[in-house]
């Protein structure tokens, strides 16, 4: 029953990825509004539910761990993992907004979050303070949506109610399917390893983890092969920012007492989700697109990360080998050939 369960669920989330994609995309057209508006607010909104819902009931439950981990790995997969395989499968172009707008908040959202978790906890002020500059980011998204309807307001006038909503429709059930799906998929994927003889460690930190993060993966797969570039982009983009002001920022505001920080949190897991977000700036400059090289690259680091979190956890001495020759050699050549890119684009904009 686990393995039919399993398959139930996978065929959810396809199914669900792309009725959402498809009815994001013809709202989009139907509203007079970019897909990557879209992709940003309600696509990455919607996909971003079950890390909300995880991280509300942890902090109500006093798993403040669970909480936190939740956003920071969801972060840290969203760009490596997905990004990367994303553009593996089909370059994805980007979008001239996204560098001037999205990105810097995203980065400004991470260095937000790790600064007020500096002091050790994640209280109810500052929690307050993330979702206040949630409202001020989406405030920022709808003027930037009017500003387009206007320019194509015969597109929304000519468009009818009935095909509104429809969109509106498939998008729901989309999100639905997707949640649910995520759910039984992961539920059934912990059954089956448990009967294998597989550690909790091992499963927490593999299926769970990746778990909340399945509707952003074939949310953005299934946008990339469809052609809807800017869904595929916006999608994870849109939900690394949800996930650190609004679902960090309630999560804070609900726990009595707030959400504590682990030094190990502080010295590894934050900078890795700080320098993470910070990377998608040059990569995404560099041609305005996300190249297969860059794609590669992405989804490389995010096994050697994973292999990292799965060699501490077991105690190997093999972490520091892999430490060393990441902060050593691969991590600086990486910061150097993207440097050196971003210098040759900028040069050839200027010219």
């Amino acid at each position: 029953m686990n393995m039919v369960g399993l398959l139930i669920g996978f065929g959810l989330l396809i199914a669900g990825a792309e009725l959402l994609v498809r009815g994001a995309s013809r709202l989009a057209a139907r509203a007079g509004v970019s897909p990557l508006v879209v992709g940003l607010t309600v696509v990455a909104f919607g996909t971003s539910a079950p890390e909300l819902a995880v991280s509300i009931k942890a902090s109500l439950a006093g798993q403040v761990d669970v909480a936190l981990g939740n956003v920071i790995g969801s972060n840290t997969f969203n760009v490596l993992f997905i990004l990367g395989l994303s553009a593996m499968i089909v370059p994805l172009t980007v979008s001239s907004q996204l560098i001037r707008l999205d990105v810097p908040v995203m980065i400004a959202a991470s260095l937000l979050v790790a600064a007020v978790a500096w002091g050790g906890t994640i209280g109810p002020l500052e929690g307050a303070v993330l979702l206040a500059a949630m409202l001020g980011y989406t405030y920022l998204l709808f003027r930037i949506a009017r500003r387009e309807n206007s320019a194509q307001q015969a597109t929304e006038n000519s468009a009818p109610a009935t095909n509104m909503v429809w969109s509106l429709v498939l998008v729901a059930v989309g999100m639905a399917m997707l949640v649910l799906g995520a759910k039984l998929l992961v539920d059934n994927a912990v059954a089956i390893a448990t009967q294998l003889g597989v550690s909790q460690l091992v499963i927490g930190l593999t299926i769970v983890a990746v778990g909340t993060s399945l509707p952003e993966v074939v949310t953005s797969i299934v946008a990339s092969v469809r052609g809807e570039r800017d869904i595929a982009v916006g999608n994870v983009v849109g939900s690394n920012i949800f996930n650190l002001l609004a679902v960090l920022g309630v999560a804070a505001c609900v726990s009595p007492a707030g959400l504590p920080v682990s030094e190990a949190v502080q010295r590894f897991d934050l900078p890795v989700m700080v320098a993470v977000s910070v990377a998608c700036l040059p990569i995404f400059f560099t041609g305005m697109v996300i190249a297969r090289w860059e794609g590669t690259l992405l989804f490389g680091y995010y096994l050697a990360y994973t292999a990292y979190l799965l060699l501490t956890a077991s105690g190997s001495s093999a972490q520091h080998t892999l430490r060393d020759a990441m902060v050593g050699f691969v991590i600086p050549i990486t910061a150097v050939t993207l440097a050196v890119l971003t210098f040759s684009a900028w040069r050839q904009r200027r010219a």
